[in-house]
């Protein structure tokens, strides 16, 4: 079988099943399994698959056929025009995500920054790298902290990691910025949730109890615990808890939110009182 046809197959079974983006999705795996640029099939679609390929490939397919994210089957996701490994220990870092980064930067930080639950470290080397702040990041999940050591490590990004709930290994007024993408998918909703999270993301990276707010009220207090006075707080929002949290902020100041593509309040800036 050429790898033009391996694709019209791949891409019809993926539709089939109504995965999105099945050619994209096809032309993934099939680069996976051949340890190529998605690029290079463009070139050689006339070659004949090895044996090894074509093995790989329909391992890959079938995983993806039964829910498993196209991210941990290749290992990796891209993030700020970044590559970086992902595993089932990490959640898979999104577009939307990007808008924290984008808040952060606009403060233009200069002294420590605290990512807090980083997951794969996404947000505190993209921080590291885009700006002049020292980064600290912490996970409570030694396995996740692995994750982002390595990405940290491969690109080249000086971030301290810290195993600890929160911020607890840190003293009062450490820190003039504190960034997190929390958990905030209510429990609730396990049922209409996407299979792909539901059952392969971290649960300790997606849900965020009952009605997806036990991680922010756990977290702003923390962040008053944490930051200068002035200091800025910036967290991802659920398309729900922009008003549950911003009644949690009081006190706050300079509250600020930013929408997303699609117009829904993604982020959320907050000062702590000088």
């Amino acid at each position: 079988m050429d790898i033009r046809t391996a694709l019209l197959q791949g891409a019809q079974l993926l539709e089939d099943a109504r995965i999105s983006a099945p050619r994209l999705t096809a032309e993934v795996l099939l680069a996976h399994a051949a340890a190529k640029p998605r690029e290079w099939l463009y070139a050689h679609s006339s070659d004949e698959l090895s044996e090894l390929w074509w093995i790989h490939y329909g391992r890959y397919l079938h995983e993806r056929l039964n829910g498993k994210p196209t991210q941990y089957i290749t290992g990796r996701q891209e993030f700020y025009g970044r590559d970086f490994r992902v595993t089932p220990d990490v959640l898979i870092p999104r577009p939307e995500t990007e808008h924290v980064i984008e808040a952060a930067l606009q403060c233009s930080p200069r002294g420590l920054v605290l990512d807090i639950g980083t997951g794969s470290g996404a947000i505190a080397v993209t921080l590291a790298l885009e700006s002049a702040a020292h980064v600290f990041a912490t996970d409570i999940s030694a396995a996740a902290l692995r994750v982002a050591s390595e990405n940290a490590g491969k690109l080249n990004a000086q971030v301290g990691f810290v195993a600890c709930d929160l911020g607890a290994s840190f003293r009062d007024s450490s820190f003039e910025m504190i960034v997190s993408n929390p958990p905030y998918v209510p429990a609730k909703d396990r049922a209409s949730t996407q299979r792909e999270v539901r059952d392969y993301e971290p649960a300790i990276a997606v849900w965020g109890g009952e009605d997806g707010l036990d991680f922010y009220r756990r977290l702003i207090p923390e962040a008053r615990r944490l930051l200068q006075p002035g200091g800025c707080l910036i967290m991802e929002l659920a398309y729900s808890a922009q008003e549950a949290v911003e009644a949690m902020l009081s006190g706050w100041i300079d509250i600020e939110r930013r929408h997303d593509l699609a117009g829904l309040p993604r982020v959320i800036r907050a000062r702590k009182s000088p």
